[in-house]
């Protein structure tokens, strides 16, 4: 017997070593110049190549060669490796696929929705961080967006990329502080592989398999099923029918005189107070163009000189035109708009600003900062655009949308945007999304933790860790603490995900901002999440990677005592004020704000108005006021000792 299995296993190698050599040899876009492979396992090189080929991979003085299959595939593994580098990659048949500059180090993928998408450039002092992202052994590799009803072969991005002042601005800033900051702790290549697509759900992110349990996302796989083309292309049906009816059917163009010419007629417009998306100014669910019109009243000085259009972010795309001549054009939901007017576009006295805004799915609108809307001289002088503007729909295409946005289809993005990903070796990912899914947090319990196990499963490398944000404090203060939020059921179900193996949260409960869901500073995000993966994924003991979490809680002659983990140095409110964002409730499971006190490791919380408390609550809101900490400066996550039905509960359907 074991003579047989010998001889088969020469014949094997003797098979592989007489292959020819193969050609028309093709890699995935993950593989390119600067790419940072993952040290210390084994590193799958894969593609494609004429059936029967022999491929062989060489790195430095290691080589590992694959013969590809019928179907054309082939996939070889380097070993294990240490961090360094430069090195050159060799992928080699009858012709030679050289990749230069290659890292051995770390790397991780990030993924999720806007929040993780948004950029250095638009992040908190934009400026200082991009002079100085001078860090060479920093990588980037970013996916485009791509949707599919199948599972591709490569993602659509153009290499990995040399971290610099003229790469960074455009890069994912949580995903690059992160990496900075494990950069700093390591001293070894980081490579960072980002993943994202604002607005999107967790179910998009999930294949076929991993959504298996969840009979309400069937019927919209089968709805993508019968498509008349696949889901990839119908990004081009839809496009192309976008196009066609927003040029041809936009009235604001084919008006006698065009509503970008300042003597249009705007009197019987309706208003509209900027900055805002328009869903939420009587505009909801309209997907097309509107158009804005602001008359701004000029002295001669400021006429007679160029000046800057600031009109802050606005979602999707802009033409932007004063007194009828173009200043701009932008498309991108998240780019601030700068526009230069010429002094030879102004006039003394009445000058009129035009922007026609196409949207095509999601919020729509001029939505940035009040600040950021104005108009300035070079000086620094400038006039606030903020406030009414005239506005009229030019043109709807909501109808020509299929029931569900393309990126919201279940799996459009896993198939997408993370298989073509697997499976290149990596230590793991971190995750910023939840937004799109808070109005079923419910489900999110169960859709959450099974998006993680799925990627696990697929990517054939063990419970990888995976790090998370919970959600940012957000919309206006509440002041009841009976208030029904979707917000904080999302954060719970967050919260309840950390049963999983290799989980850890970061919690960012303390630097949102109530006007905008999109939060600027994404330093303490990425420093938050590499907490974790220092303590956690590299062993930091000297790292305390969370705030307090809560753990149980004990009743005591009409209080209630509660017991945390991730104490660290010890529980403390870093503004000195007593606790805020506490309430409890009795067996009527109405809830009364509390007083709260730090007694060593625990939190005791009572209300003379509940002689008997039951509950307890603890920022339990939208935006709440809360400020308990633990001496690392890190917040304490919001939680609830009930489970009492909540707002989410019975909803399943997208």
């Amino acid at each position: 017997m074991r003579t047989h299995v010998l001889l088969v296993l020469f014949l094997l190698l003797w098979a592989g070593c007489t292959a020819e050599p193969a050609t028309n040899i093709t890699v995935p876009a993950l593989f390119s110049d600067h790419m940072v492979l993952q040290r210390d396992r084994d590193v799958p090189v894969w593609g494609t190549a004429d059936p029967g080929g022999r491929v062989t991979v060489t790195l430095g003085d290691r080589q590992t060669a694959a013969t590809a299959g019928p179907d054309g595939r082939w996939q070889a593994t380097l070993p294990p490796m240490p961090a360094g580098g430069p090195h050159t990659l060799t992928i080699a048949g009858a012709e030679t696929l050289t990749f230069e500059d290659v890292l051995i180090g770390e790397v991780w993928v990030a993924s999720g929705q806007s929040n993780m998408e948004w950029s250095v450039e638009n992040s908190n002092d934009a400026a200082a961080e991009i002079a100085a992202a001078n860090y060479p052994r920093i990588r980037l590799f970013d996916v485009r967006h791509t949707v599919s009803s199948t599972p591709l072969d490569s993602v659509a991005a153009d290499g990995w990329r040399v971290t610099s002042p003229q790469t960074i601005p455009s890069f994912s800033a949580v995903a690059y502080f992160f990496g900075r900051t494990l950069h700093e702790a390591l001293d070894v290549p980081i490579g960072l592989i980002s993943t994202n697509w604002g607005g999107t759900r967790a179910e998009a992110w999930t294949s076929r398999d991993g959504l298996a349990a969840f009979p309400e996302f069937q019927p919209y796989l089968a709805q993508m099923d019968s498509f008349e083309v696949p889901l990839q292309r119908m990004q081009e049906v839809l496009a192309a029918r976008y196009r066609e009816r927003i040029q041809t059917g936009d009235a604001g163009y084919q008006a006698a005189v065009p509503w970008f010419r300042p003597e249009a007629d705007d009197a019987d417009w309706a208003t509209m107070t900027l900055p805002t998306l328009w869903e939420q100014a009587g505009l909801d669910g309209l997907d097309g163009v509107v158009w804005f019109r602001r008359t701004v009243d000029l002295p001669a000085a400021w006429a007679a000189e160029d000046l800057t259009l600031y009109l802050g972010a606005i979602d999707d795309a802009d033409s932007t035109w004063v007194n009828g001549v173009l200043v701009g054009h932008t498309n991108s939901y998240n780019t601030e708009r700068v526009y230069t007017v010429p002094a030879s576009a102004l006039r003394p006295g009445r000058n009129v600003i035009s922007v026609r805004v196409v949207d095509t799915g999601g919020g729509g609108g001029i939505y940035g900062e009040a600040a950021q809307l104005r108009l300035a001289r070079a000086s620094g002088a400038s006039r606030s655009l903020a406030g009414p503007w005239r506005y009229r729909v030019g043109v709807r295409v909501d109808d020509l949308q299929p029931p569900l946005r393309l990126q919201d289809y279940p799996t459009a993005l896993y198939n997408g945007m993370i298989a073509p990903l697997i499976p290149y070796a990596i230590q793991g990912a971190i995750w910023y999304q939840g937004e799109s899914n808070a109005d079923r947090a419910y489900q999110y319990r169960d859709l959450f933790p099974a998006m993680i196990r799925d990627w696990r499963q697929h990517w054939g490398q063990g419970d990888f860790p995976f790090y998370f944000v919970q959600l940012a404090n957000f919309m206006a203060p509440q002041t009841d603490p009976n208030e029904a939020s979707a917000w904080a059921e999302l954060r719970e179900a967050q919260l309840m995900t950390l049963a999983l193996p290799n989980t850890g949260m970061a919690v960012t409960i303390d630097i949102g901002e109530a006007d905008d869901i999109h939060p600027r500073n994404k330093q303490d995000v990425g420093y938050r999440l590499a907490q974790w993966a220092l303590a956690e994924t590299y062993g930091r003991a000297d790292v305390v990677p969370s705030g307090p979490l809560y753990r149980s809680m004990t009743k005591e002659n009409g209080a209630i005592r509660l017991a945390f983990d991730h104490v660290g140095g010890g529980l403390t409110t870093p503004d000195g004020a007593p606790l805020r964002g506490f309430a409890v409730a009795g067996a009527d499971r109405r809830f009364v704000w509390a007083d709260a006190r730090i007694d060593g490791n625990t939190v005791v919380v009572s209300s003379r108005a509940v002689a008997d408390p039951v509950a307890v609550r603890y920022g339990w809101a939208n935006n709440p006021a809360v400020n308990l900490y633990n001496a690392e400066g890190l917040p304490a996550s919001p939680f609830r000792t009930d489970d009492w039905p909540g707002v989410t509960v019975n909803n399943r359907t997208p």
